[in-house]
């Protein structure tokens, strides 16, 4: 085993390639035998595809208001009913999955940009660099996220950018643990050794090797950050402090409809419907991809 190692140390004649990944045709087939993660896929997609074509399935303009049909339960004409101003709550509820989904991702790429080169950092230099990183990132995630995000979104002022990038910086600890647990790992493996070896710069290593392998379990955590990030956006819209009007989400659709919930449940009930599957597909895909990956590692493929 130590020939074998101080071998594959010794310096070869030419720079070692970047480690090629296992085709992907694998990882999609055990994926796809996992009939859970499969199905919030498929659901996931057409909340998506309705998002891009509210305007096309949306039955009434979201922002026209009917004083004459405000709080009416489910009908021919209203299929979900109508909110406090006479506006379709289908309609609203089409066009609101676009902020949702697209606030969701602007959470999740401030946290990756942020917790990404940080984990790095931290993973692959080590010493002191990764105690003050963590104990700062400990010290981050021993507070309550939606009330971190609270304190935040309060200095900032109430917005949908604010709440955002609220969510963003209260989440990215967490991405930080997960990119610094794996580039721990990965540093250790020959090729790396050997890279380092050769003479190659740490930026090299870094982007050829170790950030190659880290993916997996970072998309793993960024797919089940993104349904936290939607339902923290919701929590952060129903207090008011998220989207203000006249736009509106998921979540401030809520905040509007729960004061009416005795005389009109239905936008109530069809607002937190809609943010529970959205929350709970991101969470069974999370699982799946999870699976899926852990499944390739131990066999090898």
């Amino acid at each position: 085993m130590s020939n074998a190692i101080a071998a594959a140390l010794a310096p070869p004649t030419n720079p070692p390639e970047a480690v090629t990944l296992p085709p992907p045709s694998g990882f999609f087939r055990r994926f796809a035998r996992n009939r859970v993660a499969l199905v919030s896929l498929i659901v996931l997609l057409l909340i998506v595809l309705t998002a891009i074509f509210a305007p096309v399935l949306a039955p009434h303009d979201p922002a026209k208001s009917s004083l004459r049909n405000i709080l009416k339960p489910p009908s021919a004409m209203y299929l979900l009913g109508s909110d406090d101003l006479g506006r379709d709550v289908l309609s609203r509820l089409i066009f609101a999955s676009r902020l949702s989904l697209v606030a969701s991702v602007q959470a999740l790429v401030i946290a990756v940009g942020i917790g990404l080169p940080l984990g790095l950092i931290s993973g692959y230099i080590g010493g002191w660099v990764d105690t003050v990183i963590m104990r700062f990132n400990d010290a981050l995630m021993s507070f309550p996220a939606l009330i971190l995000a609270v304190v935040i979104v309060g200095l900032l002022g109430p917005s949908l950018t604010n709440a955002m990038t609220a969510i963003g910086l209260v989440y990215a600890p967490r991405i930080m643990r997960v990119v610094r647990g794996s580039t721990l790992s990965v540093r250790e493996e020959v090729y790396v050794q050997a890279a380092r070896a050769t003479g190659c710069s740490d930026a090299r290593i870094i982007a050829r090797h170790v950030l190659p392998n880290i993916t997996g379990p970072l998309v793993v955590q960024a797919t089940v950050l993104m349904g936290h990030a939607l339902l923290a956006e919701a929590g952060l819209s129903f207090l008011g402090l998220g989207v203000q009007p006249p736009e509106t989400s998921w979540g401030a659709m809520l905040g509007t409809a729960f004061p009416y919930l005795a005389q009109s449940p239905t936008p109530t009930i069809a607002a937190g419907c809609i943010i529970s599957v959205t929350v709970l597909c991101f969470n069974l895909i999370g699982d799946g991809l999870r699976d899926s990956v852990g499944r390739a590692r131990r066999a090898g493929d």
